[in-house]
This record gives structure tokens, C-alpha cells and sequence, in this order.
């Protein structure tokens, strides 16, 4: 079962409940999964072979579909392509062993949202199936962020604390949206490789850890309460220190 066991690290209930399906021939990472998700307070639904995946795909409403590429019957890429050609928009997380950066385009091209290469830790599959969701979801109309003192104006790209403003640079600023537009949940790294810097791929740099130490150089230095917090092993948070 190639997936890391590291569950406790996700905030169970931190979304609403979603209707999930999980097309995987593995009997143990199918099983680990549905109950995974199902602690998570989601509803989880599970096929063992691309034809069965296909078929309830089609038939079911469900909110984010995890499909493992290589599959018995009908190989996860096939299963995609069939459901898009019918009209079927849900968003689609592959899952595989195959990581390489043109395994990757190959997954996005034939109709997947998302690629999540083997093995994996759950608390990122969960990031990753949450944040497909909220794509769909009905935009908020916020123009304004805010988390305690921060607030950020998304339309004259301001950022203030206690009412004094912080000047950021572009990046830093776009970073800090992202992280706020998220408030009190995790931000993986390669949540903020794709969304921040467009980036589809781990560069292999330290890029984010030196935006994030200016970013929070600048917005919590000099108050007494930290508002960007790092999650070891996970990404980085934003909200309000407990008082």
C-alpha cells in the first residue's frame, strides 16, 4: 500500500461532507482509504476495477472522483477520457505510481484535475480532494480577508495590521491571499507551488521557505501573537492565535 500513515495531521471535519469515490483494485489502500475518509466525516464510495469505476461514475453525483491510473478492465486514463467525452465535469484526482513530470501531463491531459504521485501522505490526498471541491463550489464575493488584526483588500492590494499597512511585494502578497483565503485550514507546499508560483512540478528550491519567513517577518514581527504558523512535515497555516 504505497501511502504514508499520517491521517491524525488532517483536521477531521474541517470541511463539509462530501460525496467521494475511490476507483482502486487494491483491496488494503481501497480499505484504508474509505475508512480514512470516512473518519474525515466524508462519504466514500469504492470500486475495485476501471468498468465498475466507469459505471458508478456515470451513474453517481459525487463531489471529487480519486482514480488510480493503472486499473483492471479499464485503465484509470481510459475511465477519464470516457467520462469527460459523456459529459461528466466532477473533478478527477489520479493517483499512481508514476510521478514523472510527463506522467503528469499525461493524467491533466485526458481530463484530470489533479495528479498525486504514490506514495503519498493522506493528510495531502485530503488537502488536494477539499481543494477540488472548493473549485466547484459557489466563489465567495469577499474582497476583503480577515484574521484578527490582518486584514487584507484584494481590490486596492493593501495589506494592514493593527491598522498599520505592510508593504509587500507581488509574490508575498499573492502568497498571503492564498494563505488567508484558507484561513484555519493547511496550505500543503505543492498546494503553494501550483496556486502561488503556477508551478506543477517540485523545483527542487527553497523558494517557499523565503517567502514565508519574509512574509512573516513583515506581518507578525513586533505583535504578540503569531498568526502564519508552519505544520512540520505538512505546509503552513494562517489564523488567529488562541487568546
Amino acid at each position: 500500500m504505497l501511502m504514508t500513515s499520517d491521517r491524525n495531521d488532517s483536521p477531521a471535519g474541517a470541511e463539509s461532507a462530501m460525496r467521494l469515490l475511490v476507483v482502486e483494485d487494491d483491496r488494503d489502500a481501497a480499505g484504508y482509504l474509505r475508512k480514512a475518509f470516512r473518519e474525515a466525516g466524508h462519504i466514500c464510495e469504492v470500486a475495485g476495477d476501471g468498468e465498475e469505476g466507469l459505471a458508478l461514475a456515470l451513474d453517481g453525483e459525487f463531489d471529487v472522483l480519486v482514480i488510480d491510473r493503472m486499473l483492471p478492465k479499464r485503465d484509470g486514463l481510459s475511465l477519464i477520457s470516457e467520462i469527460r467525452k459523456r459529459g461528466v465535469s466532477t473533478p478527477v484526482l489520479i493517483l499512481s505510481a508514476l510521478g514523472q513530470v510527463d506522467d503528469r501531463v499525461t493524467g491533466l491531459r485526458a481530463g484530470g484535475d489533479d495528479y498525486l504521485a504514490k506514495p503519498y501522505a493522506f493528510s495531502e490526498l485530503l488537502a488536494r480532494i477539499e481543494s477540488l471541491a472548493r473549485r466547484i463550489a459557489p466563489q465567495s464575493a469577499d474582497t476583503v480577508y480577515r484574521v484578527g488584526d490582518l486584514e487584507l483588500d484584494r481590490l486596492s492590494h493593501t495589506v494592514t495590521r493593527a491598522g498599520k499597512e505592510i508593504p509587500l511585494q507581488p509574490r508575498e502578497f499573492r502568497l498571503l491571499e492564498y494563505l488567508m483565503r484558507h484561513a484555519g485550514h493547511v496550505v500543503t507546499r505543492t498546494m503553494l507551488l501550483e496556486n502561488v508560483w503556477d508551478y506543477h512540478f517540485d523545483p527542487q528550491t527553497n523558494v517557499i521557505d523565503v517567502h514565508v519567513s519574509r512574509l512573516r517577518s513583515k506581518i507578525d514581527k513586533g505583535h504578540d501573537r503569531q498568526l502564519l504558523h508552519t505544520v512540520r512535515g505538512t505546509g503552513y497555516m494562517i489564523r488567529e492565535a488562541a487568546k
